[in-house]
C-alpha cells in the first residue's frame, strides 16, 4: 500500500467529496417532519469515520522527519 502523493490527494478528494454528499444528506434528514433518529445517528457516525480518514491520508502527505 504505497501510494503516490497525487493518488493520495485523489483519494483525499474523494473522501471529502462523501463527507460533503453526507453533510447535506444529515442537513436534510434533520429538517425533515419524519425524522429518523436511528438513521441521522449512523449518518453522523459515517460522517465522523470519513473525518477520520481524511485526517489519516492527510498525515500519509506530510514527510517523516526521523531522518
Amino acid at each position: 500500500m504505497n501510494e503516490s502523493p497525487t493518488e493520495i490527494v485523489e483519494i483525499i478528494g474523494d473522501l471529502r467529496s462523501q463527507h460533503r454528499d453526507l453533510d447535506d444528506a444529515i442537513a436534510r434528514l434533520a429538517e425533515s417532519p419524519t425524522m429518523n433518529q436511528l438513521q441521522l445517528t449512523r449518518l453522523k457516525k459515517r460522517k465522523l469515520r470519513l473525518k477520520d480518514q481524511i485526517a489519516w491520508w492527510e498525515s500519509k502527505l506530510i514527510p517523516d522527519l526521523d531522518a
